[in-house]
């Protein structure tokens, strides 16, 4: 790979959608012909695609995989992928003015999903038999369909691209066929020692299968980790993530567009708890490359290019204490165990969270005391009732109950401010907004609040109110 200190640059769903964005804002950007290149671009499934594919991710209505893995859906999910194809060759017409340009788009994915089908059908004749279990293959099988998505943007950008005259070409990391199965590192060293970043514009998928299995440990943020150990195993000088929105203050549409501010400056130790909240700027996993090499993270807004975004690096700490944004998750639900058996024993906490593994259950926090430990999960209602039914096998004697909770946290690269947990709960109590629970760590980089699911939004515009409005014109200085 022939290289000068290049950028790998990620593009996520939404923005793919628009591909006359993508084009004139991060391909093009204003740039001349000869400064195209030196720039990798790692991109996402369109949006709703990934959607239709594994499940919806918020209402966790099935697609394809939701409906193959269902045991009662024989042919359900073979309707549902006729349906898919529909949908990506209506995007493909959509993109593609040139007739012939749609037919090679078309006869692509068309391959592939047909190939899926053929698999999908030999497995399930397969699992008839007693002696193989579907359950030991739906992990392959939600890779396998989950790359289908960002083969077809890849594939799709490059081909546009091309026409348009930009040495485009498309890097599928997807194992499509392949005869080997690498660990991650390595298929990507053997996938950019060909590329010549000088000259070529490589369009690469964000699915990459490897020896490790990315859905495994990420799921559905496989594509920030494909995205990181780019950055790192081609030694880029920063790395990009191109969202439709800023990295801001707070939600715009909730405190309103005039009140917030973009970050301009972070450090990755915020980055963490913004995707603990499920509010991803980076996965954890894949920001702890990009930081141990010394790689900085910049944030953009696809529609607003002229803008510098919000960079994340290891070492920045603001030059004061200040609150830096407002977020959370309104989806939580608070899983409460109470046994007075748990007092003066130890081991409880390591039980609970042993079921909560075993149903692959996410806790965003929790709180203890002498006889209630209560964790505060990202789940949907059906994986908590599963939850609560094994915690009630696991400790007969307790009381265990559940509730729809949000959580809020106030997070900054130091939020070691004198009093800033009073002004916190005086701006929620004037709102009449009651605090069902509150923790804070000595490391001093967050305060969550957890409150009723439908004070969420209220929550948010007060303490944005108190903890980050009154000083909007420092940001501003900071963002710019």
């Amino acid at each position: 790979m022939t290289s000068e200190r290049h950028t790998v640059e990620k593009i996520g769903g939404t923005s793919m959608s628009n591909y006359e964005a993508v084009r004139d804002n991060i391909i093009l950007g204003g740039r001349e012909k000869d400064d195209l290149y030196q720039r990798i671009f790692v991109v996402s499934a369109y949006g709703g695609v990934t959607d239709e594919l594994l499940e919806h991710k918020k209402t966790g209505e099935p697609g394809v995989y939701a409906l193959f893995a269902d045991a009662e859906s024989d042919w359900a999910w073979g309707d549902d992928l006729t349906k898919l194809i529909k949908f990506l060759t209506d995007i493909n017409g959509e993109l593609f003015g040139d007739p012939m340009l749609k037919q090679q788009a078309d006869q692509f994915i068309t391959d592939r999903i047909e190939g899926v089908r053929g698999c999908l059908i030999d497995l399930q004749r397969l699992c008839s038999y007693g002696q193989f279990q579907l359950e030991e293959h739906l992990l392959t099988v939600r890779e396998m369909l989950a790359g289908i998505g960002e083969a077809h943007s890849a594939f799709n950008t490059a081909l546009k691209l091309q026409q348009e005259g930009i040495n485009a070409r498309f890097v599928d990391l997807t194992g499509w066929r392949d005869n080997e199965l690498l660990p991650l590192d390595e298929k990507l060293k053997q996938a950019f020692d060909a590329v010549d970043l000088t000259r070529e514009l490589p369009i690469v998928t964000g699915y990459a299968q490897c020896k490790e299995g990315l859905m495994r440990t990420f799921d559905r943020g496989y594509s920030e980790m494909t995205f990181s150990r780019v950055a790192v195993i081609t030694n880029a000088r920063e790395a990009i993530i191109h969202k439709e929105y800023h990295l801001s203050s707070a939600d715009p549409n909730i405190v309103g567009a005039d009140k917030v501010v973009p970050l301009g400056r972070t450090n990755y130790d915020v980055a963490d708890q913004l995707a603990n909240l499920g509010m991803e700027a980076i996965h954890p996993r894949a920001g702890k490359g990009m930081r141990q090499n010394e790689i900085p993270l910049r944030v953009m807004n696809t529609f607003e290019p002229e803008h510098t975004g919000t960079l994340i690096t290891g070492d920045y700490v603001s030059e004061k204490p200040q609150v830096e944004i407002i977020a959370g998750n309104k989806g939580v639900f608070a899983i409460e165990v109470f046994d007075q058996d748990m007092q003066g024993e130890p081991g409880s906490d390591r039980r609970i969270l042993e079921v909560l593994g075993r149903f692959k259950v996410r806790f965003i926090s929790k709180d203890t005391n002498a006889n209630t430990i209560t964790h505060y999960v990202d789940s949907t209602l059906k994986h908590v009732k599963r939850v609560v039914r094994a915690l009630k096998d696991e400790f007969p004697n307790a009381e265990i109950s559940t509730r729809k909770v949000a959580i809020v946290s106030a997070i900054g690269s130091d939020i070691k401010i004198p009093g800033i947990l009073a002004k916190s709960v005086k701006a929620l109590a004037d709102e009449e907004i009651s605090i069902l629970a509150l923790h804070q760590c000595m490391r001093q980089v967050d305060i969550q609040f957890v409150v009723d699911e439908d004070a969420y939004k209220k929550t948010i515009v007060a303490l944005h109110g108190v903890l980050i409005e009154p000083y909007n014109h420092e940001y501003a200085i900071v963002a710019a």
